[in-house]
């Protein structure tokens, strides 16, 4: 059904409002695709925050028109479907990603920041991890310790349950939170059985033992 004028209006502002917050425009070729295939990738699109849409390729240029995404209006030839991001990586990807699995979406060109990219370019960028992939790593490395930890309190509470020996030596957070006097006794040298003989006092004398007969 033919577009009314109103209705072109209404799609190249559509179209121009997103790409006024975008980084990211991908451009790619979708012929003989079917129909629900097409519905899966607009859904990972719209998870992965990416305003994914089928366009006449005059109201596209229309709606480039002024804005950092004018230099793909060359590229925009043939029946294409756009990618248009505010994320820099999420449309690069969430059209790679496809293009893995459905050999004919073909990606022809994009433009981030500016910069016109060619398919090698838009590969390169969808390699890059995503935010949250990146939060991801992060955190893995931030917990390492701390699971290495648990390990080792696991494996010392199993020990304890199976009545193995204590250790000799305290840990040393135990000594630190003990009472200053408990710790100050531990450190003590033991009494001896015996109490020591007293010295003889000064100016007095020590009487003789007699000598054997």
């Amino acid at each position: 059904m033919p577009l009314n004028v109103q209705d072109k209006k209404a799609i190249v502002a559509d179209v121009g409002a997103q790409l006024a917050g975008a980084q990211t425009v991908v451009l790619a070729e979708y012929r003989g695709i079917p129909v629900e295939q097409l519905t899966k990738l607009r859904a990972s699109a719209r998870d992965q925050g990416v305003y994914l849409r089928v366009l006449k390729n005059t109201l596209a240029r229309r709606a480039a028109q002024g804005t950092q995404f004018e230099p793909l209006a060359d590229s925009m030839v043939g029946p294409l479907i756009y990618g248009i991001s505010a994320d820099p990586i999420a449309s690069a990807k969430v059209l790679q990603n496809f293009a893995k699995t459905q050999d004919k979406l073909v990606i022809t060109a994009g433009l981030y920041n500016g910069k016109l990219l060619d398919v090698a370019g838009v590969k390169s960028l969808a390699s890059i991890p995503s935010r949250d992939e990146l939060l991801s790593q992060l955190l893995g490395v931030m917990l390492a310790p701390v699971s290495a930890m648990a390990r080792v309190l696991g494996a010392v509470a199993a020990q304890k349950a199976e009545g193995a020996p204590a250790p000799v030596a305290a840990p040393v957070a135990e000594v630190a939170a003990a009472p200053a006097e408990v710790v100050a006794e531990a450190a003590a040298p033991e009494a001896s059985a015996e109490p020591a003989a007293a010295a003889p006092e000064a100016g007095t004398e020590t009487p003789e033992t007699p000598a054997a007969e």
